[in-house]
């Protein structure tokens, strides 16, 4: 249960009406996650997180009238809904895809054949502040971000490095690496409520809005060291 003992509520937003229902029995199964609306396109996925104020909206991308990137733009800049996190969904890992949904505010970036139980850790670690992605949507952020940074202005989050500790640097170099809460934890023998107190100092110090940024100022500052981007097949 959450802080105030009730389970996470949680928006799905898909086209599909037989695949929202398949979520919506997996997530009610657990006695922490409950489903409090569902949408099947953009608009009405606004209006349903606006009546529930839900912890995670589970988004889609492809829909009709209003797509997921901009309904999740939407929701995000809603002071109502400043603490409703976005979980985008989608058959696809194109690149397009998912930097526009980073850009537009989402928290995370799974696809849909993700196991179950990969879904749920997802829904719960997001709403703990945590971003998700699958490891080869890990890859072309750092592609993106990385080998590309050339054509990027400076980014004012990697310019406040030099505030950090150097428990923190360690922190934010774990991080870099995809690596959760748990996992740092373990990393380096301290308490999960430790490696959490870290990144809410590395958030505030580095003016970051999520992990996400954090992800980027690790690479960007050199505190992980990139790796080659693998070559990838490009569906259309």
């Amino acid at each position: 249960m959450t802080g105030s003992d009730r389970p996470l509520r949680v928006v799905l937003v898909d086209d599909e009406p037989l695949l929202r229902r398949s979520l919506a029995m997996i997530i009610d199964a657990e006695p922490d996650l409950a489903v409090v609306g569902e949408a099947s396109d953009g608009m009405e996925a606004i209006a349903a997180a606006k009546a529930t104020l839900p912890d995670v909206v589970l988004m889609d991308v492809r829909m009709p009238r209003l797509d997921g990137i901009e309904a999740t733009r939407d929701i995000c800049r809603l002071p109502e809904l400043g603490h409703t996190r976005v979980l985008v969904l989608s058959m696809f890992d194109l690149d397009e895809y998912v930097f526009h949904a980073l850009r537009a505010g989402a928290s995370g970036f799974l696809l849909k054949d993700s196991r179950p139980d990969d879904l749920l850790d997802a829904i719960r670690r997001t709403h703990g502040g945590e971003s998700l992605f699958a490891p080869s949507i890990l890859a072309r952020l750092v592609e993106h971000y990385v080998y590309k940074r050339h054509t990027r202005p400076a980014d004012p989050v990697q310019s406040r490095l030099d505030r950090l500790t150097a428990r923190e640097a360690e922190v934010l170099g774990l991080i870099g690496q995809g690596l959760s809460n748990d996992e740092i934890a373990g990393h380096l023998s301290i308490a999960v409520k430790t490696v959490k107190s870290h990144v809410s100092h590395l958030l505030s110090k580095l003016g970051a809005r999520d992990r996400v940024q954090l992800v980027i100022a690790a690479y960007d500052g050199g505190l992980v060291q990139p790796v080659p981007a693998p070559t990838r097949d490009r569906r259309q």
